[in-house]
């Protein structure tokens, strides 16, 4: 199949390359506005209480939740005299009467203590819009923020509208910056890698349509489904990353292709038996793992495994089609434009023959091989100790801290829960459904006397439906808030109603309760998938199952490290980000999807060029070192282009951005070299010849329906001889 698809490519070359030139086209215009459509948000399980209570509330007493807090302070009056206390209150009055506010509540209005500051220099004011959904809301801020600024003293704007508007602007001025950033350094790392300036060109070239593609497949999902503008990161940062890995590859076997004597067709056909069956296996091994993301309810996690989907299977695509129809055009101009560097020993990609198995990575092989076991215990030890802190990781709720430290909306944050005494930006909600006046009463009284309320008022009521809004100290992610919340959905209700606690207190304790209850589904799913790929690429059933435990152990390695970093607060300078003292749940399983894909993509290319050598000889030590010689040095080109690209990622300001950034790169290392180059061949050492084993049923299985690099790979009189291959 794979060598038909190579003549097929290459006898179609300037179709292929026409319809490239319109995906840009459409990308670059359509596709990129798919800005200006994605939503925000989407962190909530519709099912959870938290959610329900928020529908409840909404249906039975109308919008009550706080879309915008106007902060206003001044460093030489007080809010009660008149250069302070005019302004704010015109303001304020304007604003009641803008069409898109549904209310507006001040210290003014209601002398409530927690709206005016402690030193008397600062009040805020609640506000809420008439826009129902998140999109609508979204629009109605960027129109009236003009309008929230009091003459003559000091306006910033927080709350979670406000929140989620800045988030969306840093997430695409972060892109932005990640693009600036690593596209200069990309170009010359690939320019030292290949050698020449046309070869080096061609992954960005299919980077920037997988990007562009990505953007496409995106908005059209989004017509069907909402879609979080944090897919956008995912689609840049994996289409990015995984193009130019998989360009890397295909171009330089076709180098070495060429190198051997093949002409250019020949050498497009064999590429593509050879490292497109490869792109292909690792293109769907990282799609399925990103496709476990769509277990989970929150429309934050499946846009994330909607834009990853995208992405990679874009990037395949792309180098599977449009780079074969392009090399076919340049043929061994691939080479041209090239670049004096230093002694290079070999000048077509710096790559072995096909034959060879001597070299620098055959000898690292050899080495571990000759000591199996002191390498196995020392790396295993190594990953262990990195590992370690992942043990007492600490989970808690998204707030405004994942901001830079400037942003206004974690500035109106802080400023509250600093200078406002008893006033609490994230209430918990209580809605008594069912009861009138006489019976809330004392349930209410009950809910005042739980260890850790501040204070609880009855925020709306109608009929037999009531809102108690319940303050507390710290912050809506602190223990003491989550205590409270236990408590309260633990107290019986009053007779013949029903309660229902939410808030962001509520919602924090439901996203992490509903991710845990699918995490174990989504580890299922993956492994699953992985192995069930890797079985009918490489005939095995051992190598899939090695395969898998090999990503727990780099995953693990990555984990630790950003509970050292992000929880614990070590290098918070350094990288610029406030340390919680906890991780976001959501966070991990991004980065299990993504790290867990990256991982099997590197272990794929390694093996194919190890399979390839064991279908020639027969041998497992002459097979493992030549495979690594031969994969060696691409997976380490890989690593560090792919670790540019997430750099750049990291160097945004937005911290959960940063910490998906850190532990990528962590996991990336460990993965093309403690894990690659050492753990790999160590563990393959010492299982010899079982790790081809495949019981007679799934041999003759796989010779049926493999995704095989040869036709029919016939087995050596040295592996006949094994009873691990006798059927």
């Amino acid at each position: 199949m794979f060598a038909w698809w190579g003549q097929m490519v290459v006898r179609l070359r300037w179709a292929v390359l026409a319809a490239a030139v319109v995906l840009v086209a459409v990308g670059s215009t359509w596709g990129a506005g798919v800005f200006g459509q994605l939503t925000g948000g989407g962190f909530d399980d519709p099912a959870s209480e938290s959610s329900r209570a928020a529908e409840r509330i909404t249906d039975e007493l109308g919008p009550q939740g706080v879309d915008l807090i106007v902060l206003w302070s001044s460093d030489t009056v007080t809010a009660d005299q008149p250069t302070f206390r005019d302004p704010v209150a015109a303001t304020a009055d304007r604003l009641r009467e803008h069409p898109a506010v549904s209310s507006v509540t001040t210290w003014y209005d209601t002398q409530v203590p927690a709206l005016l500051a402690a030193d008397r220099r600062a009040t805020y004011a609640l506000v809420q819009l008439r826009a129902g959904d998140e999109d609508g809301k979204t629009a109605a801020y960027e129109e009236l923020r003009p309008a929230l600024d009091a003459p003559g003293v000091r306006t910033e704007v927080g709350g979670t509208v406000a929140f989620l508007h800045e988030v969306n602007r840093q997430t695409t001025e972060d892109i932005t910056r990640a693009e600036l950033l690593s596209m200069p350094v990309l170009l010359v790392l690939l320019v030292l890698i290949f050698g020449g300036l046309v070869a080096a060109s061609t992954p960005l070239l299919i980077g920037g349509l997988a990007i562009l593609g990505g953007f496409v497949a995106v908005r059209l999902v989004n017509m069907f489904t909402d879609v979080s503008i944090f897919a956008i990161n995912v689609i840049t940062l994996i289409g990015l990353g995984m193009a130019v890995d998989y360009a890397l590859f295909v171009v330089s076997r076709f180098r070495e292709e060429l190198a051997g004597g093949h002409d250019t067709a020949t050498a497009i056909r064999r590429t593509m038996t050879t490292a497109g069956r490869t792109v292909l296996v690792s293109g769907f091994t990282i799609a399925l793992a990103m496709a476990s993301l769509l277990i989970f309810p929150q429309a934050f996690l499946r846009s994330m495994g909607l834009g990853g989907m995208a992405a990679v299977l874009v990037a395949m695509l792309a180098a599977l089609t449009v780079l074969p129809a392009l090399l076919a055009v340049l043929g061994r101009r691939i080479d041209a434009l090239r670049v004096p560097l230093p002694s290079r020993r070999r000048a077509r990609g710096g790559r072995p023959a096909m034959g060879e198995v001597g070299g620098a990575w055959a000898r690292i092989a050899r080495s571990v091989m000759r000591r199996p076991v002191r390498y196995l215990v020392g790396v295993t030890l190594l990953l262990a100790l990195l590992a370690a802190p992942f043990l007492r990781i600490s989970f808690g709720g998204f707030d405004e801290r994942v901001l830079p430290a400037g942003a206004a909306p974690r500035v109106v944050s802080e400023r509250i829960a600093a200078e406002f005494p008893g006033a609490t930006v994230a209430p918990i909600d209580v809605l008594v459904s069912g009861a009138d006046a006489d019976a809330v009463r004392p349930f209410a009284d009950r809910v005042a006397a739980v260890p850790g309320v501040t204070g609880v008022q009855v925020a709306a009521s109608r009929g037999s439906s009531t809102l108690l809004t319940v303050t507390y100290p710290g912050e809506p992610t602190g223990e003491v808030a989550q205590g409270v919340l236990r408590a309260l959905r633990d107290l019986p209700p009053p007779a013949g109603a029903e309660v229902l606690v939410g808030g962001r207190p509520g919602a924090d304790r439901d996203l992490l309760d509903s991710l845990g209850a699918r995490l174990p589904w989504m580890a299922l799913l993956m492994a699953a998938a992985t192995m069930l790929l890797l079985f009918l690429a490489f005939g095995s059933v051992v190598l899939p199952v090695k395969a898998v435990l090999m990503n727990l152990v780099s995953i693990g390695a990555s984990f630790g490290v950003v509970v050292w970093i992000f929880q614990d607060g070590h290098l918070a300078d350094l990288l610029g980000f406030t340390a919680t003292g906890f991780i976001e749940p959501s966070n991990p399983i991004l980065m299990l999807a993504v790290l867990f894909g990256l991982a099997t993509d590197y272990e794929v290319f390694l093996l194919s060029r190890v399979r390839e050598e064991w279908d020639r000889s027969g041998d497992n030590t002459r097979a493992v070192a030549g495979g690594l010689q031969h994969t060696g040095r691409i997976i380490t080109a890989a690593a560090l282009l792919l670790i540019i690209v997430v750099a750049g990622f990291a160097t945004g300001g937005m911290s959960y951005i940063k910490l998906i950034g850190v532990g990528m790169i962590v996991a990336i290392v460990v993965d093309a070299t403690l894990v690659r180059a050492l753990l790999v061949p160590a563990t393959m050492r010492l299982l010899g010849r079982w790790n081809w084993w495949l019981p007679g049923p799934l041999d003759r299985l796989w010779r049926r329906f493999g995704i095989r690099e040869t036709a029919e790979p016939e087995p050596t009189a040295r592996q006949t001889r094994h009873p691990a291959f006798i059927g």
